[in-house]
């Protein structure tokens, strides 16, 4: 485009030059000899040699040849081809300053801009692109470079997901491994016969199963982590009554441990959730007050208004108030985790269902312990 327009500015700068040049060659209007002062002159030159006044009549002559030969000032032929000449440099110069507006204002602006779309299809995403106000271009300046900025964020948003699943995928296997030894441990235990008495049997019976909970759980984790971002978990919602089930899911989360104090409500309650996703947020809580906290928990279970609430309460020090803002975030592990295995999915998973249930969860530090709570829409 560069090249056509100033192509078209020279020619026509040439077109300008050619017709200047033909005017001033074809431009031979002189002073007329016909004209009303001069034929006076003539007839007066005339006069005086007939009256035989030779010296007057040479006087008058000489004034006429002077008055052709332009003795009087510059001739009125180069006045005339100067003000063409004047004329045709006013016009060169006008256009020149129109090429130069247009290169500094369009083209150049829409140079930069080709060749910042060039680097960008190139891969180059650390150059930027100066906002330029005074061109027609500014506001597509600002828009390529805003692009720019979003494209390399994206770009090291998806490495970091990329890392944190490698991360995810390396501690789920960790853990998985601990619980499988112990397994292990015991199966060789009961292959030599160790279990001499009833209650050693039934002790590595225990541990075993416990074990095997914990890989379950794990497992669990890592499904949930590999197809939450894909909006892929199913949630069956469905009306039954809130009573029962929390009676069913202490019973099989405290067997063979006695660690949960269940606050059963008086007032029977009809929820709206997912039974098998509420079950599965239970144990996350429950397991996470075990790993942490290490003491006795209680649930309470009360309505306020039109919600049944879940509070799963335990005596450990908490979370510390620096990490509360994030405790939700996935692969996030708060500062006072210590030494315990895991993967920070545990809260995450738990957020993400009570939510995809239409409820609601929050966290809160007590004076000696630490309280979580669920909020469900209850069934009229």
């Amino acid at each position: 485009m560069k090249r056509r327009i100033f192509s078209a500015g020279i020619l026509f700068a040439l077109v300008i030059i050619i017709a200047a040049a033909a005017i001033c060659v074809n431009k031979k209007e002189t002073v007329s000899y016909y004209s009303g002062d001069n034929i006076v002159l003539l007839n007066e030159i005339e006069a005086l040699y007939r009256t035989g006044d030779e010296q007057k009549a040479h006087e008058k002559a000489e004034e006429l040849a002077n008055y052709f030969r332009g003795n009087n000032g510059e001739p009125q032929e180069k006045d005339e081809n100067l003000a063409i000449f004047i004329m045709c440099g006013i016009s060169l110069a006008f256009m020149s300053g129109v090429l130069l507006y247009v290169y500094f204002t369009i083209l150049r602006p829409f140079e930069r801009l080709s060749g910042f779309a060039g680097r960008l299809a190139a891969g180059d995403f650390e150059t930027g692109l100066e906002y330029e106000r005074g061109t027609y271009f500014g506001k597509f300046t600002w828009a390529f470079d805003s692009m720019r900025r979003e494209i390399t964020k994206a770009r090291a948003c998806e490495r970091e997901a990329i890392d944190n699943n490698k991360t995810v995928i390396a501690t789920l296997s960790h853990d998985i491994k601990t619980p499988v030894a112990s397994i292990r441990a015991y199966a060789e235990a009961l292959e030599a016969n160790m279990d001499s008495t009833y209650d050693k049997r039934e002790k590595y019976l225990s541990v075993i199963m416990r074990k095997c909970d914990e890989v379950s759980k794990l497992t669990d984790d890592l499904f949930l982590h590999s197809i939450s971002d894909l909006e892929r978990i199913k949630i069956d919602c469905k009306s039954f009554e809130l009573n029962g089930f929390l009676d069913k899911a202490v019973n099989e989360l405290s067997a063979g441990q006695g660690d949960i104090i269940f606050d059963r409500p008086e007032e029977k309650m009809n929820i709206t959730a997912d039974p098998d996703r509420l079950m599965q947020i239970i144990e996350n809580l429950v397991n996470n007050s075990r790993k942490y906290a290490k003491t006795d928990i209680t649930i309470l279970a009360k309505r306020e208004g039109d919600s049944a609430v879940l509070c799963f309460t335990d005596g450990g020090r908490g979370i510390d108030d620096e990490d509360m803002p994030f405790i939700f975030d996935k692969f996030y592990r708060g500062r006072n985790c210590g030494a315990e295995q895991g993967s920070g999915l545990g809260l995450y998973i738990v957020k993400y269902l009570v939510t995809k249930m239409g409820g609601e969860i929050s966290l809160k530090n007590l004076p000696h312990g630490f309280e979580a709570t669920v909020r469900l829409d209850i069934t009229s």
